[in-house]
């Protein structure tokens, strides 16, 4: 795959050495020239020079042929603003990435499924832990081909979760409905904006994502246009 990182803090230098290391194509966008040298002794991918939030900027990665672009600026303002335009460039999955939680309702708005909280994913951590928890690290859970899933439910979807027609290897295991979470098994019913959370192995994340999250209208090839 194709993926590209705006700015180049702690977070997008992990994720690009792993994705390197797994043979995908990585971009990292940063406005510091001298980190850009720093990091190119130590990582096997391309680096662009400019703000990842500038149209003219995110047009330089073409954006038609980019799996991924991940938002991961220090500010939340510009990753937000860096997903908008990434949106209306035709970039297939975008990752906005928020320190601060009163942005998360203004994300959804704006239809940024795709949104991490750091601050809440940090605390979450430190909870379990004082709570005696110590295999709270995702990584020791999904290993191998597992993979998660999420999707929102649409008005289509309101159905049992026997009845959504997953792929072998696929299961919903949870949900979250308004805001709340909850366990989920075959006989559970969704509402429209539920948010479900499907366990499935690696092989089938194509097949789900061509079913909830087909290509927008702009992704399209020219000549697929109907004929006059």
């Amino acid at each position: 795959m194709r993926v590209v990182f705006v700015g180049a803090g702690g977070v997008s230098v992990e994720t690009a050495k792993a994705l390197i290391k797994k043979g995908h194509e990585v971009i990292i966008i940063e406005t510091v020239k001298a980190k850009i040298d720093e990091l190119s002794e130590e990582l096997d991918c391309s680096f662009l020079l400019g703000d990842g939030s500038h149209p003219s900027i995110l047009c330089e990665v073409n954006p038609a042929q980019t799996d991924f672009l991940f938002c991961l600026a220090d500010s939340d303002q510009d990753n937000i603003i860096a997903s908008l335009v990434g949106r209306s460039l035709g970039f297939k999955r975008i990752v906005t990435s928020i320190d601060d939680p009163q942005f998360e309702e203004i994300c959804h708005v704006l239809e940024l499924e795709d949104t991490i909280i750091r601050s809440r994913t940090i605390s979450r951590y430190l909870e379990d832990m004082v709570g005696g928890s110590k295999d709270t690290e995702i990584s020791t859970v999904i290993k191998d081909e597992a993979r998660f899933f999420t999707l929102i439910a649409k008005e289509e979807d309101t159905v049992a979760a026997e009845d959504l027609k997953l792929p072998t290897d696929a299961r919903v295991i949870c949900y979250y409905r308004d805001g709340e979470f909850s366990h989920a098994d075959e006989e559970t019913k969704f509402r429209i904006g539920d948010e479900v959370v499907i366990l499935t192995h690696s092989k089938n994340i194509p097949v789900l994502q061509e079913r909830w999250q087909p290509k927008t209208a702009q992704e399209e090839p020219a000549d697929a246009a109907s004929p006059d």
